[in-house]
């Protein structure tokens, strides 16, 4: 895809974004970035020397702002989003608003001619069948408001066209917009701090993604937009189907002194448990590169220099 290529990334200071956003630049993109700044983040500071980045501070529910943005744009990655089962059910008002009736009329004011590439949450899976793998061809019953929004989202961005979903599996890895509350960071970070963690629910199952590898999916869609527009991918490690009680013995053999243990009552509020295939995306010739492994030595690393009071969504 040529180098002069204009793109505006929604969110683009937030966990996702703030790695994606160099990746874009150092293809020669030119990359706008419209961010609220909601957790106060200077994630892309170290991209503001680059003449081919722009940041404008605004909302996406402004949709004349969003409008103005939207001309001068050949292709739209949109990553604003309220992200997560628990901070949609603090605020199930604004969660819609951003999460759904923002991209709903953003997606009415593109041109058929604008790409646009999307993260949805393989959370749409909701419970899965027992030893069951989920392919984008399964029935989507998401458990939670926020899944519920990103599936509804997903189908009117496919009905439109020229749009590529990404079915992102439970995504980890270190950020310069860090986040502690997804499940693998959450896990090392209290491995490192606390050295303990008391797990509801223990057998439930998800599948993961370094976030690195989220980049890399945009950018292989980027390159192979034709060949995969118009349909659901599921990215994710496909040797990581693991659950919850797996992961911390994977974070133990790296942490020797953490400690887990079952709750005897009480119940996870994130009720998904599911198992996915990644095939499809792979037989497009994407290939992970970040390993869950390699990325909790990462996260033990990073863990290390954070306190947990302003590296989170809730």
């Amino acid at each position: 895809m040529s180098s002069s290529l204009s793109i505006l990334v929604t969110g683009g200071a937030g966990y996702i974004g703030s790695m994606l956003v160099p990746e874009l630049l150092a293809r020669g993109y030119r990359v706008t970035v419209l961010d609220n700044f909601l957790f106060q983040q200077a994630s892309l500071g170290h991209v503001c020397a680059n003449p081919n980045f722009d940041l404008v501070r605004g909302d996406i529910r402004d949709e004349n702002l969003v409008a103005a943005l939207l001309t001068r744009h050949d292709v739209v990655i949109p990553l604003a989003a309220l992200v997560g089962a628990p901070l949609c059910s603090r605020d199930p008002f604004t969660a819609e608003a951003v999460n759904l009736k923002a991209p709903l009329a953003m997606l009415g004011m593109m041109s058929s001619r604008q790409r646009l590439l999307i993260p949805i949450t393989n959370s749409g899976y909701g419970i899965g069948e027992h030893g069951k793998l989920c392919v984008e061809t399964t029935p989507m019953r998401p458990v939670s408001l926020y899944g519920r929004h990103k599936v509804e989202l997903e189908k009117a961005v496919l009905d439109r066209g020229s749009a590529i979903s990404f079915r992102l599996a439970t995504v980890f890895g270190m950020s310069p917009r860090m986040r502690l509350d997804l499940l693998v960071n959450d896990f090392v970070y209290r491995a490192v701090t606390d050295r303990a963690v008391v797990l509801f629910e223990s057998h439930f199952k998800r599948n993961y993604i370094h976030v690195r590898d989220v980049t890399r999916a945009f950018l292989h869609g980027l390159d192979h937009f034709d060949e995969l527009k118009n349909e659901p991918y599921n990215v994710g490690l496909s040797d990581a189907n693991l659950s919850k009680r797996e992961l911390c013995e994977r974070i133990q053999k790296q942490v020797p002194e953490f400690v887990f243990v079952d709750a005897p009552i009480g119940k996870d509020p994130d009720q998904r448990d599911y198992i996915v295939s990644n095939e499809k995306i792979e037989r497009t010739g994407f290939r992970t590169q970040h390993s869950l492994d390699a990325g909790i030595a990462e996260l033990v690393k990073g863990c290390r220099m954070l306190r947990n009071a302003v590296y989170g969504n809730v």
